[in-house]
């Protein structure tokens, strides 16, 4: 007997429907961006705008990115309902100064800590955070506390390479971002409006 693509959709959506009718609970979610791959941040920025669509309100914490110029946040900081703060001095290897990076990582968990403690806003992205653990800056586990103690309601974005097997452990949805090809391998400059 030949299966007609009516019988496979039919199927399909049986599966679907029961997935759907099982997913009842209401909550904020973790997620992790991470991996070599391009569009971490970017991806977290998507959900920015999706979440201000919904009319939440968003706070934006960047570790590490130190640049004010990027078309992300020239646009975000534009809506009323974004807080938008720059905590990096730039990345490692222009800085080279570990201890005024991590006195900078320190300065902008801090107001990451603000965001988590705040009902009222509905998604934080910590973006480019994952830094912070692998060079030492701040505590993994205080930094996983605070996160599963944040308002029930609120989402989390945290994007960055290597993130840690506990915070992976501690997220609810891990994307592991893999790099097949990049434009930048074969001499072409970051460009504006795609890469910053």
């Amino acid at each position: 007997m030949t299966v007609t693509h009516e019988q496979r959709m039919q199927k399909k959506k049986a599966v679907i429907d029961n997935k759907i009718a099982s997913a009842q609970q209401e909550r904020g979610v973790l997620l992790i961006n991470t991996g070599n791959g391009k569009g971490k941040s970017s991806a977290a920025f998507g959900v920015v705008a999706r979440a201000l669509g919904h009319g939440l309100e968003v706070g934006v914490v960047q570790f590490v990115k130190g640049r004010g110029d990027t078309g992300e946040q020239a646009f975000f900081r534009q809506q009323t309902n974004v807080a938008w703060h720059v905590g990096g001095e730039g990345f490692t290897w222009e800085t080279q100064d570990k201890e005024r990076d991590a006195k900078a990582a320190q300065a902008a968990w801090a107001v990451a800590c603000g965001h988590l403690s705040n009902p009222d806003i509905g998604l934080v992205v910590l973006d480019e955070m994952t830094y912070a653990f692998k060079y030492g800056w701040l505590d993994l586990d205080t930094v996983i506390a605070k996160l599963l103690a944040r308002p029930p309601m609120q989402h989390v974005i945290i994007t960055g390479r290597t993130a840690p097997q506990a915070l992976r452990d501690a997220a609810d949805t891990v994307s592991d971002i893999g790099n097949e090809k990049h434009a930048f391998a074969a001499g072409v400059k970051a460009m504006p409006g795609l890469d910053w």
